[in-house]
Parts: structure tokens; C-alpha cells; sequence
């Protein structure tokens, strides 16, 4: 029996939003809030952070997610670019529009100072390449076929979930400060490498009445005890408007000077979108990209300031 390229994306993506959800309260109080009122949980979209450096055996930047999503018939749609925070991004679609779409960005180490630069070199320069040699190959099956027998599908999902981890070493604890002072996204992603860094709730396919838009979606989440972002982006009718859950935080591990240590840094918050119609090509359709301003503010969602 075989599985297509799509039935494998879905089987990836339903994985990495279990062990989200497992890391995440605040999105498994939404899941309950819709659920409970007889809705559905849909996502319009994962985020992934990334280092454009030499990251040992692993694809630099935005390549270390591209390369996977590329055999998953994920297809690049824009480009963006966010000059102060020395950042770049491309968001991906699938042929299925129900799909989430992927937001993968990445920091230009290179425009960081020297300091900074070899702070980051130094811990990720050894990062080991964590897909395997026969998933490798599958992917290349997947890409050309379409489709795989089922056992090296399943097979393939498990090491794909794997990959999105840290893959290099713990970091230092005084890299990560000094970074933090810079660039938050600096110091997250030395910390959490190719962790989801969130998901978002596609306001539009929740489906429940009393819950319509962003604002009632997010005073009650507030209402449920979840701490909120204070402002809503995007202007009500507009084509998008966002919001998110304040970060949770985590115990992560670090280089002190006497051995390794465990410090609380944030890990991810969970976002809320709201598409607006736009004519294209003569037809009405819900708003499928993003909007700068708004991707800026929410990344510093993630900020740490208590260390």
C-alpha cells in the first residue's frame, strides 16, 4: 500500500502540532475553547527561525526547512525582508489550500558584530545533519513519485520530527545573554534551533458563532485566563489582521561556568490570524500572504526580559 506526498505532509504537520501542544498551554486552551463550542482547529500557519551561517552538515538559513518542504510539494510564494532586525523571510504554500502555509525566516549573522558572529559560529559550526541516509533518499523518492510505500512513510515522518529540534550543542549561558541584547531572535534560535517556533489559528475556519472574528476569539481566550498580546494588528476589514498568546516559558539548558545549568527563556506563543477578501485574477479570495509591519511586531513576541 502507498501514501501520497500529501498524506505524509499532513501525518508531518498533525506530529509537530501534538508536540506543540504539548509544549504549549495557551494553544490547548484555544483547541478546548473551539472544540467545546463544537468547532474545528485549523492553522493558517507555522513559523521556523533559522541562521544564515555555516551550520555544520545541516543546509544554512532558510534552506535548512526548504529543502524538506520542497519534496512535500510546499512551493515558495514571496520573499521578505526586515532590514532593522536583520532578518529575511519566504513564505511556502501547498497545493491544498487547508494546509497551513510555512513562514521560514532567518538572521543574517554576517551583519551582526564580530563578537555576535563568533558567539554563533562557534556553537552551531559542528551541528550534525539530523535526517538519516534512507531519508534522505526518500524524500528524493517522494519528490520524483509523489507517493511512497506506506512502512517508509511512516518511517520518514518519524526522522522528519526528529529534524525539527536543536541540533548542535547547548549553548553558552553568557552567549545567550550578551546575544539577547542584540537580537531576542539571536539568542531563541541558539536555544531552540528548528523548533516550531509557533502556530496560528486561522480565525476564518473556526466555525464557531459566537466566536466570529479576531476580537471575540481573543477576549475570550483573555476571559480563559490566557495573557494576551495588548494589540490587535491589522485594522478591523483590512486583509489581515493578527494577534497572539503571550510566550510561554521554559526551563532550557546552558553552558555556565561551573557545567551546565537550566535557565526559563521563552519558547513560543501561539498566533491568531484573520484573512480578509482580495480580487486576484478576477476572483475573490481570502488574502493568502503577510504583511511586514505586522510579521515585525509579532517577532519580538518572543522576547525574553527577565533572565
Amino acid at each position: 500500500m502507498k501514501v501520497t506526498a500529501k498524506e505524509i505532509t499532513e501525518a508531518l504537520l498533525e506530529r509537530l502540532w501534538a508536540n506543540y501542544l504539548q509544549r504549549v498551554s495557551y494553544a490547548r486552551v484555544y483547541q478546548l475553547l473551539i472544540t467545546e463550542k463544537g468547532g474545528q482547529v485549523v492553522n493558517d500557519h507555522i513559523a521556523f527561525r533559522t541562521l544564515n551561517t555555516h551550520t555544520g552538515e545541516q543546509p544554512e538559513g532558510i534552506n535548512a526547512i526548504r529543502h524538506i518542504l520542497s519534496c512535500l510539494q510546499y512551493v515558495s510564494v514571496q520573499k521578505y525582508d526586515f532590514k532593522k532586525k536583520k532578518l529575511k523571510a519566504i513564505h511556502f504554500e501547498h497545493p491544498d489550500p487547508m494546509l497551513p502555509k510555512i513562514f521560514v525566516s532567518q538572521l543574517e549573522v554576517e551583519e551582526l558584530p564580530d563578537w555576535a558572529q563568533q558567539a554563533i559560529k562557534q556553537t552551531v559550526k559542528e551541528t550534525p545533519y539530523l535526517l538519516s541516509d534512507s531519508s534522505i533518499e526518500l524524500l528524493a523518492t517522494l519528490k520524483e513519485k509523489g507517493e511512497l510505500p506506506r512502512l517508509a512513510g511512516e518511517a520518514l515522518v518519524h526522522n522528519l520530527v526528529q529534524y525539527f529540534c536543536r541540533p548542535w550543542d547547548i549553548p553558552k549561558k553568557d552567549d545567550v545573554l550578551k546575544l539577547n541584547d542584540i537580537s531576542q531572535y539571536a539568542a531563541w534560535v541558539m536555544l531552540h534551533g528548528n523548533s516550531v517556533n509557533h502556530f496560528t489559528a486561522f480565525i476564518n475556519y473556526q466555525q464557531v458563532d459566537e466566536l466570529p472574528d479576531l476580537e471575540s476569539t481573543c477576549n475570550s481566550l483573555a476571559a480563559a485566563g490566557v495573557p494576551m498580546k495588548e494589540v490587535l494588528e491589522g485594522e478591523k476589514g483590512s486583509k489581515l489582521r493578527q494577534s497572539a498568546t503571550q510566550a510561554v516559558k521554559e526551563e532550557v539548558e546552558v553552558k555556565g561556568d561551573d557545567g551546565i545549568e537550566k535557565i526559563n527563556w521563552t519558547y513560543a506563543y501561539y498566533e491568531l490570524a484573520e484573512r480578509g477578501k482580495v480580487i486576484e485574477n478576477g476572483k475573490e479570495k481570502l488574502f493568502s500572504g503577510f504583511l511586514g509591519e505586522q510579521a515585525r511586531h509579532l517577532f519580538d513576541m518572543t522576547r525574553t526580559r527577565e533572565n
